[in-house]
């Protein structure tokens, strides 16, 4: 079925917000698990690019499941156990693909937006007991430096005006909300479990608020 993207201007009260992201590029993109499109955003206020994967049709009249996903070479790419980012993505695609319809916006902001090489030196730390959040400080960087504000202008960009959100994390649900999305649902992955990645879990939850089940 062909994609069909409705257009709309993303508003507040009277005035038209903005726009800080720009559509550069959109191809066929089969996988393994389906067939999507790919498309590429750039950020028109910073050096930030976006990649989108969307199936099927769009629309302000259908809540579709969507998902932001920050990038995580070592468990995106690599299948590391640290974390259980790569499993979410996984289980994103099949039930986007199950749906026949849905969007994931993945967001270059690596290591909750420090980037790859000071993850791997907060991975360092952690070998040596600290929890994810302890490393990132001892490093001299927040928690989480990640913003969600143009992964939502995206979605709005696509046509999307309800979602179905994939995520346990409050933060990228206040953000959606906030620009103007309506969350209907926020739909739990159906990850499995690894003993290795639980305390990393735990500490999410414990520390930052997210809604994920610790064994």
């Amino acid at each position: 079925m062909a994609l069909r993207l409705v257009h709309f201007n993303n508003t507040i009260g009277r005035h038209v917000a903005p726009k800080t992201v720009e559509r550069v590029a959109e191809a066929r993109l089969p996988t393994e698990t389906g067939e999507f499109r790919i498309m590429g955003f750039r950020s028109l206020i910073s050096a930030e690019e976006f990649v989108v994967l969307v199936k099927g049709e769009l629309s302000a009249d259908r809540p579709s499941p969507v998902r932001i996903h920050s990038q995580c070479m070592t468990g995106d790419v690599f299948g590391s156990i640290r974390c259980d980012c790569g499993r979410q993505l996984d289980a994103a695609m099949k039930l986007i693909e199950k749906e026949g319809h849905g969007a994931i916006v993945y967001q270059q902001q690596e290591g909750r937006g420090i980037g790859i090489i000071n993850k791997i030196r907060a991975y360092a730390l952690q070998d040596q007991g600290a929890d994810t959040i302890e490393a990132n400080e001892r490093l001299g960087f927040e928690a989480d430096m990640r913003c969600y504000e143009q992964c939502a202008e995206i979605l709005l960009e696509l046509g999307l005006r309800a979602v179905r959100v994939m995520s346990d994390n409050p933060a990228k649900i206040r953000a959606l909300r906030q620009a103007g999305l309506e969350v209907v649902e926020r739909v739990r992955l159906e990850i499995e479990p690894h003993d290795f990645f639980a305390g990393y879990l735990k500490t999410k939850k414990e520390k930052m608020g997210h809604m994920c089940s610790v064994a």
